[in-house]
């Protein structure tokens, strides 16, 4: 058995791979384990591969190292023994396990959907607080959670946008720095980044409570696509957040009936009545009470 460990990197676990796959080395014959798992004192020390010339060189489709990168994201005990014996399949001239209909293929594709999933809940749920200019860099920081290894490489989405500003994201596991130039990718995330995105004090965000409050539908309320698209665990970290359980308790509470939200409906004015035509049914643009 070769108990290969390594850095947790992608580009550690490739090196790794490179040499295993050259040596002919079988997936079953191989335990891998990163820096970043817990160790104790009866890990099996690596074992150093036999120096024997390969046969031949393998060849690996360039779509499918980007696969296994992205795969490689997703968090889970086993990630790079399965990323290992697709590769070695395919080295082995089995292009099946690249396929979502194989054993191997199915779940490799699973995991790339996962991640691609949670690399857009970063970019569309996160959200940065502004600084004082007092404070000094960086101008923005934000608190995120995710359930993968996205940030190193779904962070270049803020670079795009930010301009020049620097700004700081940081997580349980890793954070990213942007000096206004170049990113700064850190793993696992000092304790500085994390007091520093954790400590929000958001001048704006009274408004912006506000503005989320008085543009809630409750007429168009369905909490079942509601919590599929925003998924609950990413609630705490918003600052809508709380607002959001309020705001669908007020909607059973009889919100729905006035197709908006409380404060609004409390308001002066005339209540426009329900199209009687269109629930009836009836085409067009035809008014039933219009004498013909």
């Amino acid at each position: 058995m070769h108990c290969i460990r390594f850095d947790g990197s992608f580009a550690g676990w490739r090196q790794h791979a490179r040499e295993l796959l050259q040596q002919a080395v079988a997936p079953h014959q191989i335990s891998w384990s990163s820096d970043e798992d817990n160790s104790g004192l009866f890990d099996e020390p690596t074992l150093p591969l036999a120096v024997t010339p390969p046969d031949r060189t393998p060849r690996i489709p360039r779509q499918l190292l980007e696969q296994l990168q992205s795969a490689a994201e997703f968090r889970v005990d086993n990630r790079w023994s399965l990323l290992y014996r697709i590769l070695w399949r395919v080295a082995q001239g089995d292009l099946a396990a690249m396929l979502p209909g194989d054993s191997d293929g199915s779940e490799l594709h699973k995991r790339l959907k996962s991640v691609r999933r949670e690399a857009h809940h970063l970019h569309a749920f996160l959200r940065f607080h502004p600084r004082t200019a007092a404070a000094g860099p960086p101008q923005f920081v934000a608190w995120h959670e995710p359930a993968h290894d996205i940030l190193a490489s779904a962070s270049a989405h803020f670079a795009e946008r930010m301009g020049q500003h620097s700004w700081l994201i940081a997580t349980p596991e890793d954070g990213v720095y942007c000096d206004g130039q170049q990113l700064h990718y850190a793993k696992p995330c000092p304790v500085d980044w994390q007091r520093l995105a954790r400590a929000q004090d958001d001048e704006g965000e009274a408004l912006w409570l506000a503005y989320y409050g008085s543009t809630f539908n409750p007429a168009r309320l369905n909490r079942s696509v509601l919590e599929n698209s925003l998924p609950v665990r990413f609630w705490k970290n918003l600052p809508e957040g709380p607002l959001i359980p309020q705001l669908m308790s007020q909607a059973r509470a009889g919100a729905q009936r006035n197709g908006q939200a409380q404060a609004v409906a409390h308001k002066a004015g005339k209540r426009i009545r329900h199209n009687t035509a269109r629930s009836a049914g009836v085409s067009g643009n035809a008014d039933p009470d219009f004498p013909r």
